[in-house]
Formats: structure tokens, C-alpha cells, sequence
């Protein structure tokens, strides 16, 4: 496993980080293909074999299952301080007002609900999940700030927004002199590379660093574009983001097969690979529901592309409509 720095951070962790958003009480939520706890359990063990010390949850994942089960798990197979447990805020929690936000109210109310539910004194990430054009600005980086302060989390990140908002919240930050969000989680991969034109220049240009949800598209990138899964064909969301440009999308798809068979090799570590080798990318967040989906993400990371492979994989993009997050 390589290790590195969370964008300008003393902080050391993997490049491969887990998503746990598969673990998780399948009856709870919307993600009825989640595992169970004694499923997600091996996962959790073997991402730590690997030497993954990064592990990436929400409050929101099957209504706060997934935070529960993570938490058991690497209380029962790591020390505390060697591990990096990320958290989100921001998804609804409960119905009625202040359920969902980023409200000071609901802010400092779901933090401590995480510290319950992952067993845990602090969190060493905790990220809004989403901007909420709804609650001033001030108003969450202030609580965020103080959670910071008061011991609850030792850094705090962003995901998917659009730059102008990210740029906004930073230089309000820096403004007060308050905690400053350290990385951001959007959304990059092959099939999907609008962050390239602002947010991830603002990003090389703030020290921050980027840690890609769905780095192979939902799985879009390691099989053959009309081959099923029972997660895709449950997943709305995910059709959502592909169903306009399908005809392009398919040819990167087979570009990937192409390179993937070029070199004896998972595609899955060739599309890893191209996440991996752009800049300013710390750590894609990958999802795993079959061994084999650990041990190619940590293959990955010895995977390097040449020139010419990556113009075959980057040459039938078309651009996309902004998705992810509005």
C-alpha cells in the first residue's frame, strides 16, 4: 500500500480509501443491495490486510447502520490511532424541521450522534456531504469550526458542490480564522470529468486534496456496457447520471476493456489507475461488495499509463451535463 498526505495536512493515509456505503441494515435506507454486518465484516478486515488505514462513511448511509457497523468492526480489528475514519453530514436523519442540513443545530446534534454510532471520541474527517443553499454559509463553518475546536474532529472536508461555492466557503474561512476544509469528495472518473475544468484546478491551487467518489462509475467502467448487476438495476440515481451521453460513454467503456487486455489486467485497475494518476487526487473512494474489488484497487496503485493510453481512454469523452449533486 502507498501512503500520502491529506492535501496540506500532516496527515498520513492510504490512496486507496473504503467507501462504506455497502455496509449497511438493507432494510434501512435506500440502498437495498447494502450488506449485512456479518457480511461487511471481512471487507472491513481485509481492506486492513491490504494496509487501507482510510475508511469513508455517512451518517446518512442506511440511516446510520453503516457508521454503527464500521465503527464494531475497527474497534475489533485495529487500534484507534491507526486508522482514518471519515464521516458526512448534511442527509436527513429523522422527518420534520432540522432532521437534515447544515444548520448549527443540526450540525452539532449529528455529530455526536456519529461519535455514538461509530463507538468513537473523535472523527479524523468530517465532511458536509452536500452545500445547503438553505443555511448561511457563516453559519456552518463557524459549527464546523467549533467541532473542531472542541476536540470532536480533527479535520473537516466538502463534497460535491459547484467551485464557486467551495472558493466562497474557503475564503470565509481564512476570513475568520476558522478550520479550513483540508479535502474534497466529488465526483471523477472516466465516464464523468467535468470537475477538471474548476474544481480541480481550485483544488491544486488551495492545497486541497480530492478524494473521488464512484471512481469507477458505479461499476460502469469494470464490465461490459450492457451487462447487469442487481445494484444497477436498482440504482436510479446512477442510470441518471449516464442515460444522455450512453452512446460516448459506451466507447470509453471498451477502451478501458481494450487497455485492460493490452496488459493482462482488471479493468477496474485500469480505471483506478487514470484516477489515481490525476492531479490534485489523494485517494479514490472505492466500493466493495467481492474481495476481488480490494485486491484490484490495491493493484491499481502499481498501474502506471503511458501517454498514448491515456489519450485511447480520455479520446471518445464528450461533455457531460453537471451531475453529482444538483
Amino acid at each position: 500500500m502507498d501512503y500520502t498526505r491529506l492535501g496540506q495536512t500532516g496527515l498520513e493515509v492510504s490512496r486507496i480509501c473504503l467507501g462504506c456505503m455497502s455496509y449497511g441494515d438493507p432494510a434501512k435506507g435506500t440502498h437495498s443491495w447494502s450488506l449485512s454486518e456479518e457480511e461487511s465484516r471481512p471487507f472491513i478486515r481485509k481492506a486492513l490486510d491490504l494496509g487501507i488505514n482510510f475508511f469513508d462513511t455517512a451518517n446518512a448511509y442506511s440511516e446510520g447502520t453503516s457508521e454503527e457497523y464500521v465503527g464494531r468492526a475497527l474497534k475489533d480489528f485495529a487500534k484507534r490511532d491507526d486508522v482514518v475514519i471519515a464521516t458526512k453530514v448534511f442527509g436527513r436523519m429523522r422527518p420534520g424541521p432540522n432532521g437534515a442540513g447544515l444548520s448549527r443545530k443540526a450540525i452539532l446534534s449529528e455529530v455526536d450522534a456519529s461519535l455514538k454510532r461509530l463507538g468513537t471520541d473523535y472523527i479524523d474527517l468530517y465532511q458536509i456531504h452536500r452545500f445547503d443553499p438553505a443555511t448561511p454559509i457563516e453559519e456552518t463553518l463557524e459549527a464546523l469550526n467549533d467541532i473542531v475546536r472542541a476536540g470532536k474532529a480533527r479535520y473537516i472536508g466538502a463534497s460535491s458542490m459547484y467551485a464557486w461555492q467551495f472558493a466562497q466557503m474557503l475564503a470565509t474561512s481564512d476570513k475568520h480564522g476558522w478550520a479550513r476544509f483540508v479535502s474534497m469528495q466529488d465526483y471523477v472518473n472516466l465516464l464523468y470529468r467535468e470537475e477538471e475544468r474548476e474544481m480541480l484546478p481550485l483544488c491544486r491551487a488551495e492545497g486541497i486534496g480530492v478524494l473521488p467518489w464512484s471512481p469507477l462509475a458505479r461499476g460502469r467502467l469494470t464490465r461490459d456496457w450492457d451487462a447487469q448487476t442487481a445494484r444497477a438495476e436498482t440504482d436510479e440515481f446512477g442510470k441518471s447520471l449516464y442515460e444522455k451521453t450512453a452512446d460516448a460513454d459506451k466507447k470509453v467503456v471498451e477502451a478501458v476493456a481494450h487497455v485492460a487486455s493490452e496488459r493482462g489486467i482488471a479493468r477496474a485497475q485500469v480505471a483506478l489507475a487514470w484516477v489515481l494518476q490525476k492531479s490534485p487526487v489523494t485517494a479514490p473512494i472505492v466500493g466493495a461488495t467481492k474481495i476481488e474489488h480490494l485486491e484490484d484497487a490495491a493493484g491499481a496503485l502499481s498501474v502506471k499509463l503511458d501517454d498514448y493510453e491515456l489519450a485511447h481512454l480520455e479520446a471518445p469523452y464528450v461533455p457531460h451535463a453537471v451531475a453529482g449533486f444538483v
